[in-house]
């Protein structure tokens, strides 16, 4: 292979290709392209491995959740954001809420415009599963036809829920009966050609409470309909559920490798969540979130994996970046695309 150069920088292409517009963080053009152009030249990453080959992400499946940025968007609206987002080299946005705060009113029809003007691609959503205290919330289970309208309205493919299937319990009777209601979300949702999934948190991997030895999210794929309920795994809560939930409430070890869910089942996994951690035996979770790359998360290897070893590895899975609670949200935004688009492949691996 080639060294890199920046014709052969997905990021510093899209760049050059798009027009580096004046944007709401203050970065101007030549800050951009020169730290494309740095990046092309082969700058080397935080601690995960970095040189010459070819890139380990697809190109055009770096998204981003619109919850990192909610500060941004309540504040100064979508369209600095998505402009934002256009410079850093984003292809996906997904979203969190479709409203902007105190940046003012937008239609659906004019926020999937938008996007589309920023070279952006909704990819998906996160709703809320359920409101028993609310018969009109906007949740699957109480206004899924609500729910449904205004994804198909935002041309979304994915619709889903980053609610745990807690609603009856932690029981392996309680998983099971929320499993069948994610089957009837699945059909509805498949009916308008989208793909409805759940996005894990760490406590989807805990065990049963009347049945100490079950893993709940074992439960979960087992009683859904791999044709209708799909997985968005996020990385970083996977990895704290294995330090927090590796072994069984007796001690018991009961280990597993969060990848290991995703290569025996690819396609239940269109959507990650790529959001880092530094390592932290003492905290309860294992890990401090941080920015992506700046963590102890070796995303080079799971990325790798992923999409070199599942028969669609490149063309079918999506790559969202997240924080909860950045420092600063456009540092953070930058930063991961930056990270993520210098991850390569040494030739010969």
């Amino acid at each position: 292979m080639t060294s890199r150069t920046p014709k052969d920088s997905e990021l510093a292409r899209r760049l050059s290709r798009r027009n580096v517009l004046g944007v709401a963080a203050g970065a101007t053009a030549a800050t951009l392209l020169g730290a494309a152009t740095a990046r092309a030249a082969g700058s080397t990453g935080q601690g995960h491995g970095h040189g010459k080959g070819r890139a380990v992400l697809p190109p055009g499946r770096l998204g981003i959740q619109l919850y990192s940025l909610r500060d941004k968007v309540s504040t100064l609206g979508f369209a600095p954001v998505f402009a934002e987002l256009e410079n850093y080299g984003y292809d996906e946005i997904e979203f969190a809420g479709y409203t902007q705060g105190s940046a003012g009113a937008i239609t659906l029809a004019q926020l999937r415009r938008l996007a589309k003007d920023h070279g952006l691609n909704p990819i998906g959503s996160h709703v809320g599963y359920y409101d028993d205290n609310n018969p009109g919330a906007y949740t699957f289970a109480q206004n899924l036809t609500k729910v449904l309208d205004d994804a198909e309205a935002l041309g979304l493919k994915h619709i889903g829920t980053a609610s745990g299937p807690f609603r009856y319990g932690s029981t392996v009777d309680g998983w099971k009966r929320a499993a069948e209601e994610f089957n009837t979300y699945g059909a509805a949702a498949r009916k308008r050609g989208m793909k409805f999934y759940q996005h894990n948190h760490a406590e989807e991997f805990s065990f049963a409470t009347d049945k100490p030895g079950v893993r709940l999210y074992d439960v979960l794929l087992a009683e859904t309909d791999p044709d209708l309920v799909y997985l968005e795994m996020d990385i970083y809560w996977a990895f704290c559920a294995q330090f927090r939930f590796g072994k069984k409430a007796d001690g018991t070890p009961a280990p597993f490798n969060p990848i290991d869910y995703v290569l025996r089942q690819p396609d239940r996994y269109p959507l990650f969540h790529v959001k880092d951690g530094t390592r932290n035996d003492s905290a309860r979770d294992g890990y401090d979130m941080t920015d992506v790359g700046d963590g102890d998360i070796d995303y080079k290897t799971f990325l790798s994996r992923v999409t070199e070893r599942t028969h669609r590895g490149r063309t079918y899975h999506h790559w969202q970046t997240e924080h909860d609670n950045p420092v600063e949200s456009f540092a953070f935004a930058r930063k991961s695309s930056e990270h993520l688009h210098s991850l390569r492949e040494r030739c010969g691996d």
